[in-house]
């Protein structure tokens, strides 16, 4: 089993080190991570300059490549560069923080399944809802098995989006098959003074608390408890609207002066 690991938190980041643990009971693990945190950067790519990528060691073996580019960017130097050959899988984390509802669009974690899926490769983005102290080792092992079983059931151009709660109480209480929660009740902007008296602010993105608590999304289950998981498509054309238009005789003209 050949497995690619990147993730957008950093090649450092003590989540892909717990994950890349547990992956090479799996299999062949290749690592290539960002140089730096790249959280939030959605599906950006690299092309106004070169991408440059250095070999990082752990306790004097080699662990994988440092990139200096994005999430998406790692998937397309590990898949056309870095792997001995094709990766049978693509797992992207594990994220430190929740990707639910539509914050998963600006997710640089769920991105790179979804470049992993460009490449026709089962893909998974895996993230840890931060709302206590994490036990990345404990979310890995469930996670491994989760992704094993999900493998075969993975279409083309499809990818899954796992989020685990916190290990708090009797948690997870289970998984659930749930949609991506698409409600948002709040967008926040801090306002805030420096010492010198300048303006500036921060943009809250707060997953939970700024969407509506629909049954059967991800934003409800994972803050009940449940390890969530989303079947995705990077297609975002609306099908049943398209369908409907082309059934249509619309009276549709472009006048050329």
């Amino acid at each position: 089993m050949q497995i690619l690991l990147v993730n957008d938190d950093g090649i450092h980041a003590p989540s892909l080190h717990a994950l890349y643990a547990e992956l090479r009971q799996w299999g062949e693990v290749t690592v290539v991570a960002p140089a730096v945190e790249q959280s939030g950067v959605g599906h950006s790519i690299t092309y106004l300059h070169p991408l440059v990528a250095h070999k990082e060691y752990k306790d004097g073996e080699f662990f994988g490549w440092k990139l200096e580019g994005s999430p998406a960017d790692c998937v397309k130097m590990g898949v056309l560069e870095f792997c001995t050959s094709k990766p049978d899988v693509i797992i992207s984390g594990l994220n430190t923080g929740a990707n639910i509802g539509i914050n998963v669009l600006y997710s640089g974690t769920v991105a790179a399944a979804i470049e992993g899926a460009f490449f026709g490769i089962p893909s998974f983005a895996l993230s840890q809802w931060m709302d206590g102290p994490p036990d990345f080792a404990a979310t890995s092992r469930r996670a491994i098995p989760i992704c094993q079983q999900l493998l075969p059931r993975t279409r083309p151009g499809q990818l899954w989006n796992i989020n685990f709660p916190p290990p708090k109480n009797d948690w997870p209480r289970g998984i659930r098959f749930v949609a991506m929660g698409v409600r948002r009740v709040a967008e926040e902007i801090e306002k805030r003074v420096d010492p010198r008296g300048r303006t500036y602010y921060w943009s809250g993105l707060n997953p939970i608390r700024s969407h509506l608590l629909d049954d059967g999304t991800d934003i409800k289950h994972l803050q009940e408890g449940d390890i969530t998981i989303t079947p995705l498509h990077f297609d975002l054309t609306e099908q049943s609207f398209l369908k409907q238009l082309q059934s249509e005789s619309l009276d549709l003209f472009m006048r050329v002066e």
